[in-house]
């Protein structure tokens, strides 16, 4: 059974994950307006990247599903996207 503070936990990176998903939306928005050769590059990154966290996900999944052990995965995920994210938001910002 999980602590109550771990949920609150998860609820704060959550929140965290939002605010930084806003921003990253934003910056490669502007990017992709403008349609040069690095907006081309960005769409393909962002792609494979998706792709890519899908594909780690699922295997997370799969390992939890294995040992019965569903309801820990969740902070794991939000983890997971949250190094993503923030890992694009730095290089976005530069």
């Amino acid at each position: 059974m999980t602590s109550p503070l771990s949920w609150f936990t998860t609820g704060m990176q959550l929140a965290r994950l939002g605010m930084d998903m806003q921003i990253v939306i934003a910056e490669r928005m502007s990017r992709l307006a403008r349609g040069d050769a690095a907006a081309g590059a960005e769409a393909l990154l962002m792609v494979t990247e998706k792709t890519l966290a899908l594909g780690e996900v699922n295997a997370r999944l799969v390992k939890a599903a294995a040992a019965g052990r569903l309801d820990a995965v969740g902070p794991e995920i939000v983890a997971l996207y949250g190094r993503k994210v923030r890992a694009n938001r730095k290089r976005l910002m530069r």
